[in-house]
């Protein structure tokens, strides 16, 4: 995958949250963006310029009378490929619902005509104050971007919706936008289910028997189906140090069939599920109570008695409600008789789910990595070729054959 350069504004906003955008601007420079800090007046009391300017190699101002020769309140909009605020306060919101531009923030952001990307951060009563969710969703009829923030401690003891998604979140979703892709509230009113993660079957109390997934795809796709504004639910198995996507409810599983269990219940009244979880084919038939030691243990080692696991998308698929979309994954490598893609139509086929993400693996391919490509495969017959990208990107497109097959 080649990364193209963009200019980026990052827009900073007077909060306390103001001290992560430092590690955003970090991200974009150092995947190769053109970045421009554009503060708020009050955003310098949380973060000096001197700060900003050495993270983004560019000099930064508040006021549209600087640098006035280069008509810099027009120019950085103009010539922007994309604006970011992080941390964006409910007073910037409702100063660009009005359409002020009393500071060279909102002059820019009134000039520019590519993407914007608000990721609000304040206290929970002024996240949900009816002025502040007209403000809101003004904004998002416009065509911006107002990521949901996340969930957790605020300033002082608070704890509660407000607070600044994390840096690599939001550049996340940057990139899904300079991808040309959408953020748009597709999926408003929505219950959806993903899987995510490898399922763990007990050895022993310290062995098990698993797989490479990280979870990085499943968590990828709740992060834009909350950003798309759907009711997520992510059920985990083992996964890297992921950050949780806002507002997400995360159950946590080990083996397959607790896995099924969740699945199961919690799709009980969703809209769409999506397995997009590494569940283990085979678990150990008689699992031991205590650890097995090599050399004692042998003969228990060396001839392991395995049976199979539930197939729950088989499952879902055959006992789902009307109206229910169901999405399959695929983890497919070529043989001497089929390539990846051909084991995916017949996988398709034989699950009768809706919708199959194939991933051909192998030799460093899709787990763990934080890139993936493939094929998306509909009940319609059609078949669309992903190509290399991030996770989050692949996500967006994934949704986009989901919507147009759930309607």
């Amino acid at each position: 995958m080649t990364l193209v350069s963009k200019n980026i504004v990052v827009g900073v906003s007077g909060g306390i949250a103001a001290y992560k955008a430092c590690h955003l601007v970090r991200l974009f420079t150092e995947q190769g963006h053109r970045v421009h800090v554009v503060p708020t007046p009050t955003a310098l009391k949380f973060v000096g310029a001197a700060t900003f300017e050495a993270l983004s190699g560019n000099p930064v101002s508040t006021s549209v009378f600087d640098a006035v020769d280069e008509v810099r309140h027009v120019n950085l909009g103009q010539q922007a490929d994309l604006v970011v605020i992080a941390p964006a306060t409910a007073d910037l919101l409702a100063r660009l619902v009005i359409g002020r531009a009393d500071d060279l923030l909102t002059a820019t952001c009134l000039v520019a005509t590519c993407p914007i990307v608000l990721a609000p951060a304040m206290h929970t009563e002024m996240w949900h104050h009816a002025a502040t969710r007209a403000n809101v969703e003004t904004l998002r009829s416009r065509g911006i971007a107002v990521l949901e923030p996340a969930h957790g401690r605020l300033t002082g003891k608070d704890t509660g919706p407000g607070r600044l998604p994390e840096p690599e979140q939001i550049a996340a979703m940057a990139q899904v936008l300079l991808a040309g892709q959408k953020l748009s509230r597709t999926l408003e009113g929505l219950r959806v289910v993903i899987s995510a993660g490898g399922t763990q079957e007990d050895l022993d109390p310290v062995r098990y028997l698993g797989n490479r997934s990280s979870g990085r795809q499943g968590f990828a796709l709740a992060e834009v189906a909350v950003q798309r504004g759907a009711e997520v639910t992510i059920v985990a198995g083992a996964t890297d140090n992921l950050p949780t996507p806002p507002g997400a409810r995360i159950i946590r599983v080990g083996s397959a069939v607790q896995m099924q269990e969740a699945i199961e219940e919690a799709s009980a009244d969703a809209d769409i599920v999506v397995m997009a979880a590494a569940v283990a084919d085979m678990r150990p038939k008689n699992p031991a109570s205590v650890k097995l030691k090599k050399g004692v243990d042998s003969d228990a080692l060396s001839s392991l008695e395995l049976v199979e696991n539930p197939d729950i998308l088989a499952g879902l698929v055959a006992d789902r409600r009307p109206g229910q979309t169901i999405v399959g994954f695929a983890a497919e490598t070529g043989d001497t008789e089929r390539s990846a893609l051909e084991h995916a139509k017949v996988k398709l086929q034989r699950k009768g789910c809706d919708v199959l993400m194939c991933n051909e693996v192998g030799n460093g391919k899709v787990f763990g990595q934080a890139t993936n490509m493939g094929w998306i495969l509909t009940r319609n017959g059609e078949v669309f070729e992903v190509g290399a990208g991030s996770k989050f990107e692949v996500a967006a497109q994934i949704w986009d054959a989901i919507e147009a097959v759930h309607g």
